[in-house]
């Protein structure tokens, strides 16, 4: 009887002890209602104010993605005046050749013409010292003879001739001197003109990239000014909802102290099992096997450039290069010291390796092949964005994905396709 009473009170104490080392510790704080209300209250009215200014920033944004796109337009604009130059200055040059050999030709004969005036002043002298003139009746005087009159005649003849043919001559290379002096003032007033139109237009391209920043940095400035007043406020959201939220924590943690008493020790036994449950591997993805054709190495070649830095200008048919000075945001970032793409250079690049050679002017790169609807767009085909593809170009990758080279301050990337603003057609090159 003894050892059956000392089992059960072992018992007892076992289940006691056990009960104490699991026991719920002491109630948490219990808010009122009236202080839950106060806070959220606060946090409605801090999350109407970020909502307020989160449809100020959106418009912002929208305004300041559309100056960028202008501003990247214009800066491809000036890319195009670039290029023209380069073109127009080759062609300058090659008129300026061409009037200077002209004017060589000119000077040659201006000495043929200076010839042949020497030759007629010489039959005139001639003639004079003989004391006739081209058929002078005094020339025939003091002839002893008729054999003599005859031979008299002869001469003059023989001698009239010569000197007609001079003349003949400084007249043919007075004309042919004209010819060359015409020629070559044409050939230098061409390359003057095409110098100054090419130099104009350059100018003028500058110049409208020069309003596009000014406007962008603007801008950008109020957008900016939003997205730090959006901050704060937010953070001020975060705050005020944090303090709602640890009141109602408190309010839960009270509540769902009342009943863990009573399920105390299921309670231990669900979290000893969600402990000693193992975890599970996830799925490892599969990698895709490379293609060989045109397509794929194009689109290899502007993959294997991602994370190369955006540089505006830069880029070529054999790789990155410096970028270029454009007078505003590609200065700012300093681009003209880095190498790397930009969007039409990063085509280039990848295009060369298929033996297509493209123009480093998106503007042009658009009219470079044949057009194909978005709808039926392939990995391989470039897309376009800005009036007559000027503003932006891609390489589409399939599955909605392009590569691109987006913007100064950037680099290299894959991205899902924007459809805002894109050209209605895809160029397909291959």
């Amino acid at each position: 009887m003894l050892t059956r009473l000392s089992a059960a009170v072992a018992l007892v104490l076992t289940f006691v002890l056990a009960g104490a080392a699991h026991a719920v510790p002491p109630p948490p704080p219990n808010p009122s209602d009236a202080e839950i209300d106060a806070g959220r209250r606060d946090a409605d009215a801090k999350a109407a104010r970020v909502g307020e200014l989160t449809g100020q920033l959106t418009e912002a944004e929208a305004r300041l993605q559309q100056l960028n796109d202008d501003v990247a337009f214009k800066a491809e604009l000036a890319n195009k005046a670039r290029v023209d130059l380069e073109n127009a200055q080759n062609e300058a040059d090659k008129a300026k050749q061409d009037a200077n050999s002209a004017r060589i030709e000119a000077d040659a004969a201006g000495k043929a013409v200076e010839d042949s005036r020497t030759q007629l002043d010489e039959f005139a002298a001639a003639s004079y010292a003989q004391g006739s003139t081209v058929g002078s009746v005094t020339a025939y005087f003091g002839a002893k003879s008729p054999e003599d009159l005859l031979a008299r005649a002869q001469l003059l003849e023989a001698v009239s001739g010569s000197g007609l043919d001079a003349l003949d001559r400084v007249h043919a290379d007075q004309a042919d001197k004209a010819n060359k002096d015409s020629f070559a003032r044409a050939a230098f007033d061409k390359a003057e003109e095409k110098q100054d139109a090419a130099d104009q237009a350059k100018r003028d391209a500058d110049a409208a990239q020069q309003v596009a920043i000014t406007a962008q940095q603007s801008q950008a400035g109020q957008t900016a000014a939003l997205e730090n007043d959006k901050s704060a406020v937010e953070q001020q959201l975060a705050q005020a909802r944090g303090n709602v939220g640890g009141l109602e924590a408190q309010r839960r943690q009270y509540d769902q102290w009342l009943q863990d008493k009573k399920r105390e020790d299921e309670e231990n036994a669900k979290r000893a099992a969600a402990a000693a449950a193992p975890a599970r591997p996830g799925p490892v993805a599969a990698a895709a096997a490379p293609s060989g054709n045109r397509v794929e190495i194009v689109v290899n070649r502007a993959l294997a450039q991602r994370g190369v830095i955006y540089a505006w200008g830069g880029g070529n048919h054999n790789g990155p290069t410096y970028g270029i000075r454009d007078g505003g945001v590609a200065d700012s970032f300093g681009d003209y010291r880095k190498i790397g793409f930009d969007c039409s250079g990063l085509m280039m690049y990848a295009f060369a390796g298929a033996g297509v050679y493209l123009p480093h002017y998106s503007g042009y790169q658009y009219n470079a092949g044949r057009k194909v609807p978005l709808s039926q767009m392939a990995r391989g085909d470039m897309l376009f964005w800005g009036p007559g593809g000027g503003t932006h170009v891609a390489l589409y990758l399939g599955g909605g994905m392009m590569v691109e080279a987006p913007f100064s301050g950037a680099v290299i990337r894959v991205a899902p396709v924007r459809y805002s603003g894109i050209m209605p057609y895809a160029t397909r090159l291959l």
